[in-house]
């Protein structure tokens, strides 16, 4: 039998990494394939998990949009599968890569494996276009590898088999607790000499494109007032390269004391600031689903989340991108002793570390 493991961007590759490392370990017969529809945020991943691809179809460009990026893996992904001829492909998660490969396949009649299936906001543009990616990717699969019991509810809801389904946990929580070093130092001499422990830090992270323009504008403005109110808060933020964010970014944030803009970081050091700090405010998926597992509040900076769980069980909190609401949460937690420990001691409902190993497990014994 042959495994296909297919993925593009950095997400997908922090967490279809562990799978990989799974197959590597059993010696089974599979194939890596990355679109690098991302290209250098992919590379990253790739060393840090010391992933070498058998074939990378290359394929960002300068201003790509989603026509180009989804017709050209449905064209370089054909030849490739009709080589090897893989019994499976596994996809991760949401991304235009994991939708076009996906229909390859089945116009090829490969069966797909969906890891991380089940993920639903019900929104068609919100976010875009991850949300119809999912669902798409949903009619497509013939394994949906669930990570929640919530997440399986919802492809029970929307007629897939439950023989088909798998609760496996999270590959990220999997991926983490392979890098996550409490003794790391970091490369970058201004995040070694921040003081952790007497400082509360927030890590920020910020990019998605359904916030571009005024809830960016709203988000930063929130930032920047706890830092200015709060003598003893930090604020990193790695800026997202999009022009978009670093305009926003550099017009509000550039300049004020305690605020610091980085370059974006690797998976491995972003691991180890999100260790370090007291408090993270995201827009980004997986976060949501990692922070938990180190015992961080989040404030989740979006309108809808396909991630409730974690806003279920209270480890992280879904307030939006109003400038007032940010502030008020963020600043509870800042000052409220008994709300950060209700938030940072629950359990991370997203798995224990062993997904991979089942994903793998289920892919074996049902092929």
């Amino acid at each position: 039998m042959k495994i296909a493991i297919v993925f593009g961007t950095r997400p997908e590759a922090i967490k279809m990494a562990p799978i990989v490392k799974e197959c590597e370990k059993r010696k089974l017969d599979f194939v890596t394939i990355v679109t690098a529809q991302h290209r250098e945020m992919l590379d990253q991943k790739l060393e840090v998990f010391g992933i070498v691809p058998d074939y990378d179809l290359d394929i960002m460009q300068a201003n790509q949009d989603l026509f180009y990026v989804t017709s050209s893996v449905i064209n370089e992904m054909k030849p490739i599968l009709m080589k090897e001829k893989p019994d499976v492909i596994l996809v991760q998660g949401d991304t235009t890569t994991t939708f076009a490969t996906s229909l390859a396949a089945f116009y090829l009649k490969i069966p797909v494996g969906h890891v991380e299936a089940g993920l639903r906001t019900w929104n068609k543009y919100n976010p875009f276009p991850e949300e119809i990616n999912r669902q798409l990717t949903t009619r497509l699969a013939d394994f949906h590898f669930a990570p929640t019991e919530w997440s399986k509810k919802n492809l029970l809801n929307e007629g897939v088999d439950e023989s088909k389904i798998f609760i496996t946990g999270n590959t990220v929580i999997d991926a983490l607790l392979m890098i996550v070093d409490p003794n790391y130092k970091f490369e970058d001499k201004l995040l070694n000499e921040i003081d952790y422990k007497n400082r509360k830090v927030i890590l920020l992270t910020s990019h998605r494109r359904e916030n571009f323009g005024e809830p960016m504008r709203q988000t930063f403005s929130a930032c920047r007032h706890l830092v200015e109110t709060n003598s003893d808060v930090e604020l990193i933020y790695p800026v997202h390269p999009n022009p978009n964010v670093q305009k926003m970014a550099n017009e509000i944030l550039q300049g004020v004391e305690r605020i610091h803009l980085i370059e974006p970081l690797d998976y491995r050091p972003f691991v180890q600031l999100m260790n370090k700090a007291y408090l993270i405010m995201t827009d980004s998926g997986g976060v949501q689903e990692e922070a938990p597992t180190l015992g961080k509040p989040v404030l989740v900076l979006r309108k809808t989340t396909e991630r409730p769980e974690a806003i279920e069980v209270g480890t992280a909190k879904l307030v939006g991108t109003d400038k007032d609401v940010i502030i008020e949460e963020a600043q509870k937690l800042l000052s409220d002793k008994s709300a950060y420990l209700e938030m940072s001691t629950k359990a991370n409902p997203y798995g224990d570390g062993k997904a991979a190993e089942r994903i793998v497990n289920i892919v074996l014994e049902k092929l």
